[in-house]
């Protein structure tokens, strides 16, 4: 079941112990003063790094402009959770559970990824800057859709190892 809301909020209704390390980096990336938070704004467009946070965890530091659902996918992971924070921006995030979805593309365990059709049975989530998504490996979700217009996003997806 996908948890959702601000990072004080998660702290409270999730295990503290497996989420421990996104917890600190997000406090990183929160402060303005901090070397996490700066390298996060100052990537361009279209960028995707990754950035190690221990042995199990690392997050995928991204900035891109939202889209058309049309142009977007549901997805799932089967060795990692998602964190999804939104550092400035906003977005649409669907989330179903992959139980009522169907297989597009099969399980590709090089990037931990199942690609789903599309479906109008979703819940929708729409994240502000500062929010959070968290998605276990049930949770369908289809991030990157524009709210209203097509707008920048800097946003992390800590991925914690199941």
């Amino acid at each position: 079941m996908a948890f959702f809301g601000t990072i004080e909020l998660l702290k409270e209704q999730v295990d503290s112990k497996k989420f421990k390390v996104a917890f600190e980096y997000l406090e990183k990336v929160r402060d303005s003063q901090t070397i996490e938070h700066r390298r996060l704004l100052n990537l361009p467009i279209d960028a995707f790094e990754k950035v190690d946070l221990d042995h199990n965890n690392f997050a995928l530091e991204q900035v891109y402009n939202s889209k058309e659902r049309s142009k977007c996918f549901f997805e799932s992971h089967k060795q990692y959770i998602d964190v999804q924070f939104i550092l400035e921006g906003e977005e649409i995030i669907e989330v179903i559970n992959t139980n009522n979805l169907m297989i597009k593309s099969s399980y590709n365990d090089k990037i931990d990824l199942v690609k789903y059709e599309m479906s109008d049975q979703s819940s929708i989530l729409k994240l502000k800057k500062g929010d959070i998504a968290i998605f276990f490996p049930q949770d369908g979700h289809m991030p990157c859709i524009k709210i209203k217009s097509s707008l920048k996003v800097v946003k992390t997806v800590i991925k914690v190892h199941v």
